[in-house]
């Protein structure tokens, strides 16, 4: 396959050379330039420049959008994301692909009551980043319906990883503080399983559809620090204040993947946040950073 990742950075690279690998010609889009030796072959533009996109070596089998606002607020957001995707199902319009994927977020889901959330749960974000993101998967969905638009949507948990994961990174500074009692619910999701979700989805998903991408064990904070702690023989946060509103809010959630393995049929490689971080325990020990 042809295959076009917009927005080839900390998720849309490694998913570039994972499809690569398995024998597609990769195309991988930046708003910069960077110079790229491997096997994805570099683009330069701007997702919300409906010029720079026509500009484009289309057509394409397969779009990935993964995207970032790159720790932008709401004028970010509208910008990369909504103003974004309309400009890419405005371009592709004319040469679409057979399937394209939307990296979404979980954030959409406000729940803070600690209930299951399914892809049929109501998304009502109550924040405006949470929001934005809201109206640009209803623009995907209102042009599967009008355009017959091949979008599936993904929408993915906190992402952690190689350099990643915001609570943990904060833990290993010794700045982490439990909000309430711990009781918070996390979801997460290591980044080489976004990866496989992605690919997934490109084999497996159908146009229109939401899949949940997201580990097997949401897990309330106390007890993913409790494991931290124990593991790495380090204190336990002090319990404080919960967190100042977030840009893409505080909620309370279990967040079900079932939908994903059942009919994308896939398995991941970090059923649970143990494993996932395990691994990168075990890497920075490696690198002499632990």
């Amino acid at each position: 396959m042809r295959v076009l990742i917009i927005g080839c950075g900390y998720v849309g690279r490694p998913l570039g050379l994972e499809l690569a690998r398995l024998g597609h010609e990769v195309y991988g889009l930046r708003r910069t330039a960077v110079s790229e030796s491997g096997p994805i072959h570099p683009l330069t533009g701007d997702v919300a420049d409906l010029e720079d996109l026509k500009r484009l070596p289309a057509p394409f089998d397969w779009v990935v959008n993964t995207v970032s606002s790159s720790k932008g607020g709401a004028e970010d957001y509208e910008r990369v994301y909504l103003r974004g995707t309309r400009n890419v199902i405005e371009w592709l319009g004319a040469t679409p692909p057979k399937k394209y994927v939307h990296a979404g977020s979980t954030s959409v889901y406000a729940q803070n009551d600690g209930s299951a959330v399914r892809e049929s749960s109501p998304a009502e974000p109550q924040n405006e980043t949470g929001r934005i993101l809201a109206h640009t998967e209803n623009a995907l969905l209102e042009a599967v319906k009008t355009r017959n638009f091949p979008a599936v949507l993904l929408r993915i948990a906190g992402i952690y990883g190689p350099e990643r994961g915001h609570l943990f990174q904060q833990y290993l500074r010794g700045e982490a503080v439990i909000a309430g009692q711990g009781e918070r619910l996390l979801n997460m999701i290591h980044r080489d399983d976004v990866v496989g979700c992605l690919i997934a989805a490109l084999k497996n998903g159908r146009a229109g559809e939401v899949y949940n991408a997201v580990d097997d064990e949401p897990v309330p904070e106390i007890h993913f620090y409790r494991w931290l702690s124990e593991t790495l023989g380090k204190n336990m946060p002090p319990f404080g204040s919960p967190p100042a509103e977030r840009k893409r809010g505080v909620s309370s959630k279990r967040i079900v993947n079932r939908k994903l393995k059942a009919e994308l049929g896939y398995q991941f490689r970090y059923p649970t946040f143990r494993q996932g971080y395990t691994a990168e325990i075990q890497r920075l020990q490696d690198e002499g950073k632990l």
